[in-house]
């Protein structure tokens, strides 16, 4: 069973959100909320596996309630279903700490996908979102090289840029022919040598570093 938590102003959206879950062999909405106030401070009580948030919200936006959720609880997987597609808003997003970024027009489908795909490790994009943040990586790689390369070996780099891409453990052990087991143990290095402790944060590094 996969625990839900909502964070959203709109009471249609946040209502069909919850129907949705709820509806939903495997998924459960433990809370539903139209604040970040009121999600923080329920936060540890609730057991929350995946949080769906909002960034337009009434009092503290979403993003900074992303930084202060990941402070009281760091291995909180965090999707953002928003209507912004803006790359700076993007990337303050993910450097806060999300798993992942959704557009608010994802389809029923893949949102309930997506959920999984976080709850499994993953980081799951919009695919323009997901375009986009290839787009400015590849742009600027060549202008922002770190004189730190952080000794990254060519199966992490490239275990990174699948990351970045979107990519679940899953399917990197797959394109890359290896295990997950070896996909993991290679994340892990990566943490170590980018002094990160989640994938966004490694991802947000790499990325302002030009290593991928």
């Amino acid at each position: 069973m996969i625990n839900v938590s909502i964070v959203e102003d709109n009471n249609t959206i946040r209502e069909g959100l919850a129907a949705l879950i709820r509806g939903t062999d495997n998924y459960s909405c433990v809370a539903a909320y139209s604040n970040c106030e009121l999600f923080l401070k329920e936060l540890k009580s609730k057991h929350s596996d995946v949080v769906l948030m909002d960034i337009g919200l009434p009092g503290m936006n979403g993003i900074e309630g992303v930084k202060k959720a990941k402070q009281i609880e760091p291995d909180l997987n965090i999707l953002m279903l928003t209507i912004y597609e803006e790359n700076s808003v993007v990337f303050e997003a993910l450097c806060a700490g999300a798993c992942g970024y959704l557009v608010k027009k994802t389809p029923p489908s893949r949102l309930l996908e997506a959920i999984k795909d976080a709850y499994d490790g993953g980081s799951p994009m919009s695919s323009h979102i997901a375009r986009q943040v290839i787009m400015v990586f590849q742009k600027n790689s060549n202008l922002t090289q770190s004189d730190e390369n952080y000794n990254l070996s060519d199966r992490e780099t490239n275990v990174l840029k699948l990351l970045a891409e979107g990519n679940n453990y899953q399917e990197i052990a797959d394109s890359l022919f290896i295990s997950v087991d070896t996909v993991r143990h290679h994340i892990r290095n990566v943490y170590k040598k980018l002094h990160v402790h989640s994938q966004s944060e490694a991802v947000a590094k790499a990325i302002r570093k030009g290593l991928i």
